[in-house]
């Protein structure tokens, strides 16, 4: 398709997302006058209930817990589409020779760029695992310790050391990664039908309220959904990063 077609397809769909999105905020309620008494009732009592002191995950890991687990597929759906399109499209042969051959990209990247971005690495890393691991306790959560976990990689990026990476580890472990955190969450699901009375139905006890055990199955789902949400953004990453370099070469 050329680019201007593309652009005749995506110009009409972006007025109707933009006049769509403009109706739905203009009947938005004014700030601090929510009347929805769903909110209003679980704000109430789903600490007591779950022992989680962060209702956002109450919700989104146990009241509402499969809509969240569509959610995930929803991500793992995507990733996995978009290595394929991306793979086809430049022949996976090609894009592993391409990663292979030497590039100077971190010739060309400052040291004290690449010093910066190899630090980071790790408190970013340390950072996303904190927030998966207190999903329950603080603002925060699988999806959000998920995304910071993924920047890691994007930090590696652009301190010029993606080849480098790509070529020792290549991308079979985000893969994985991607992979397992879907089973994971879904595992968890059929846990509740096995052991409870519907999917993601608690099998845990929920523990002592504020301790970092608290809140039965949440922790598990966030750790499940953290995994998956890493992999399957860093995988999209890896497959623009190789499709913008081969590029590049071709160019």
């Amino acid at each position: 398709m050329s680019r201007r077609a593309r652009l005749a397809l995506f110009l009409p769909a972006a007025l109707v997302l933009a006049v769509g999105l403009l109706w739905s905020f203009a009947d938005l309620p004014p700030f601090g006058h929510y009347s929805g008494i769903y909110g209003i009732v679980l704000g109430h009592v789903a600490v007591a209930q779950r022992e989680a002191t962060n209702v956002v995950s109450a919700v989104t890991f146990d009241y509402r817990g499969v809509d969240t687990l569509g959610e995930e597929f929803i991500l793992f759906a995507a990733a996995v589409g978009s290595a394929i399109l991306l793979r086809a499209q430049r022949g996976e042969d090609a894009a592993g020779a391409a990663a292979e051959r030497s590039d100077r990209r971190a010739d060309v990247v400052a040291r004290p760029v690449r010093a910066l971005g190899a630090a980071l690495v790790a408190p970013t890393i340390v950072l996303g695992a904190y927030i998966i691991a207190h999903g329950q306790l603080t603002p925060g959560g699988g999806f959000q310790g998920g995304v910071i976990l993924a920047s890691a990689a994007v930090l590696v990026y652009a301190s010029g050391q993606y080849l480098a990476v790509r070529v020792v580890r290549g991308v079979a472990p985000i893969e994985i990664a991607d992979a397992l955190g879907a089973a994971g969450f879904a595992l968890i699901a059929v846990g509740g039908l096995v052991f409870g009375l519907a999917a993601l139905h608690n099998f845990l006890g929920y523990g002592i309220s504020g301790s970092l055990f608290s809140a039965g199955i949440i922790p598990l789902a966030n750790v499940a959904v953290g995994v998956e949400v890493a992999g399957g953004v860093t995988l999209i990453v890896a497959e623009f990063l190789d499709q913008a370099l081969m590029r590049r070469r071709s160019g």
